[in-house]
């Protein structure tokens, strides 16, 4: 036999299909990390281009699809918040009919009661010699005894007026902080990946730790919000699959335990009255309302007559006699207002506002906020696969810089380690001659006692330096500038050319 799961059942199952999905998740990062950390080997300069660009583009598409599941996730929240606040103004609305109702009935008894007993009292002393009249006062009383018994016989909405206003209050409560939640949790998303394009720009070790560690909190409360979701959506679909079974479950459990639900008027058949108000349903108070009207106009025919015939014989009666009349008026406008609000139709209409509200831009948010959650987790799942690799990448760059030579004279790092380094040997610039002789203003530059060499020679030290020959006013050697480019076997090939020239400056002007 088949045991279908229950809702609550069904819930933790979704809960605990989301944890195996993060539990996979983290796994699959962990065994990458540790074979990426394992599986070290060695790089040719020619092959760390191609694993920069990788790094570069797997950043790129991680921070494409974290915008795109941030814009579908403001998308997603929006419309949940939407949905819910609809069904909170059909609820409101609800509660007002109900609340209405009970106003209403609560007056007019109110008024049959006290009012009409004070006027019937005194009329009863002014027409005391006139037996008819009388009997048509003792006539009126009944009727209004009636109409109290009628309106008695009508459900009292309280209770449920109570249950919606708390109902309203909690979803409210949660809808805002739930709201708020998803707002920061989506400023939280564009901040990491931020950082994590700042820190590739930057080439920050510690960048990169901050974005490791915030992406993998960030993973796990991806598949947390999958799950809670997930599990939303469902549970709001089950309801939203036949609401009027969920209402009637309900509103039977509560009619047992003598809560809430009204009571008197066949509880079930207006629960079905109002769940689908159908034009083959007839209205469970149609009969009481029926009475209500036909007592009313009873009384005020009765009134009518008193008026006209015992008013001429006793003037004093009118006041009376006009302050049952207009409190009948007022009965009977209460009694269209009440007829209106007993309908279907108003408490329908809310039914279904809440039912859209809920169920199609409620649950239609919930799905998209579960596939932002998807999306950031392959988002973040990205960016924790490139961090390794770009920081690698930035190790192999540092080793690249390890590997100068200081002694160089046209390597600015090495220009800025002999800064700090005042005591080491400080290699004479080629491009100044304000090292010991003061400063070059006031000096004259050096004879040029090449400038008669042949064209030729200029032209080899042209194309040993730079790689096309070209002809120049001043010798490069004689100038002391250097080439270029270079290569180690040019900068030896420089330093003893140019030798034989910086030889007779240092006669000429010595140190």
């Amino acid at each position: 036999a088949e045991c279908p799961l229950s809702p609550l059942q069904s819930l933790l199952f979704l809960g605990l299909v989301a944890a195996v999905c993060l539990g996979l998740n983290l796994l699959f990062l962990t065994i990458y990390l540790i074979c990426l950390c394992c599986c070290k080997r060695d790089e040719e300069p020619e092959t760390k281009r191609p694993h920069s660009c990788c790094v570069t583009w797997m950043a790129v598409t991680a921070g494409l699809i974290c915008c795109t599941a941030v814009g579908i996730g403001f998308y997603g929240n929006s419309e949940t918040n939407d949905g819910v606040y609809q069904l909170l103004y059909a609820v409101d609305n609800a509660n007002h009919t109900l609340t209405g109702i009970d106003s209403l009935v609560a007056g007019t008894t109110l008024q049959l009661r006290a009012g009409l007993e004070q006027h019937l009292g005194r009329l009863n002393e002014v027409l005391a010699a006139r037996a008819d009249y009388l009997q048509s006062l003792r006539f009126v009383q009944q009727l209004a005894g009636s109409i109290v018994l009628q309106l008695s016989g009508l459900p009292v909405w309280r209770g449920v007026s109570a249950d919606l206003t708390e109902l309203a209050a909690r979803v409210g409560y949660v809808e805002y902080y739930r709201w708020l939640a998803y707002l920061l949790f989506f400023i939280l998303v564009l901040a990491i990946c931020l950082l994590a394009c700042l820190g590739l720009a930057k080439r920050s070790r510690c960048l990169l730790t901050t974005v490791l560690c915030c992406g993998l909190l960030t993973l796990v409360l991806s598949w947390a919000s999958v799950a809670v979701d997930a599990a939303a959506a469902v549970g709001t679909s089950d309801f939203c699959v036949a609401p009027d079974k969920f209402i009637m479950n309900q509103t039977e459990s509560d009619i047992s335990t003598g809560k809430g639900w009204p009571r008197g008027a066949g509880e079930i058949p207006v629960v079905h009255y109002y769940l689908y108000c159908e034009q083959s349903l007839s209205n469970p108070f149609q009969q009481a309302l029926t009475a209500f009207q036909r007592s009313l106009t009873t009384m005020q025919i009765q009134i009518q007559g008193l008026i006209q015939f015992a008013l001429p014989l006793f003037p004093t009666a009118e006041k009376d006699l006009l302050g049952v009349q207009q409190l009948l008026n007022a009965s009977e406008t209460s009694l269209h207002q009440l007829t209106a609000m007993l309908d279907c139709r108003g408490l329908h209409k809310d039914y279904l506002d809440a039912l859209i509200g809920i169920c199609y831009d409620g649950v239609e948010g919930l799905l998209y906020l579960v596939l932002f959650s998807l999306l950031v987790a392959s988002s973040f799942s990205t960016i924790i696969c490139a961090t390794p690799r770009a920081w690698k990448h930035f190790a192999g760059r540092d080793r690249d810089y390890d590997d100068i030579d200081e002694e160089d004279p046209f390597n600015p790092q090495a220009r800025r380690i002999a800064a700090h380094n005042p005591a080491r040997g400080q290699l004479r610039s080629f491009c100044s001659y304000s090292s010991s002789l003061g400063s070059q203003s006031s000096l004259h530059p050096p004879a040029q006692t090449i400038s008669n060499a042949p064209v030729s020679e200029y032209m080899n030290q042209a194309v040993l330096f730079g790689g096309n020959p070209r002809y120049e006013n001043v010798p490069l050697i004689g100038r002391g500038s250097p080439p270029p480019t270079y290569s180690p076997s040019m900068r030896a090939t420089y330093l003893s050319v140019t030798d034989e020239h910086v030889r007779p400056y240092n006669t000429e002007f010595p140190a």
